[in-house]
């Protein structure tokens, strides 16, 4: 017997999210910029604009800042000026913890209704 795979359901219900949702609005590099901001924010470290176009592996400084860009666009973060102007804070908005919300219950819904095989 093949063993279910939770990932797959998990993303089955992510796609199966109403249509209307932004959850597919997000590209590789998006997603994986949001997830950052949010682990961090998580961890109750400040993000600035600057940490992430740091973030060398996922693209070109032209690349993250133009996805940086589009999160605010889309209401997932807003960036705050700090008292030095040249610095800008990255916050997410009450749009990102919805979003990681509605993931989390797709992962708990994914996990749930896959039963259980026993000696697995």
């Amino acid at each position: 017997m093949t063993k279910p795979n939770v990932y797959l359901r998990f993303l089955n219900l992510v796609e199966a999210f109403n249509p209307k949702s932004n959850i597919r609005g997000l590209d590789s590099t998006e997603n994986q910029l949001l997830n950052s901001i949010m682990l961090d924010d998580n961890e109750g470290r400040s993000v600035f604009v600057g940490d992430l176009i740091g973030q060398h592996f996922l693209g070109s400084q032209a690349t993250l800042h133009g996805r940086i860009k589009n999160l605010c666009r889309l209401g997932y973060i807003e960036l705050i000026i700090q008292s030095d102007a040249r610095r800008k804070r990255v916050m997410p908005t009450r749009l990102a913890y919805k979003r990681f919300d509605m993931l989390s219950l797709c992962l708990w819904r994914a996990a749930k209704e896959i039963p259980r095989v026993a000696n697995s």
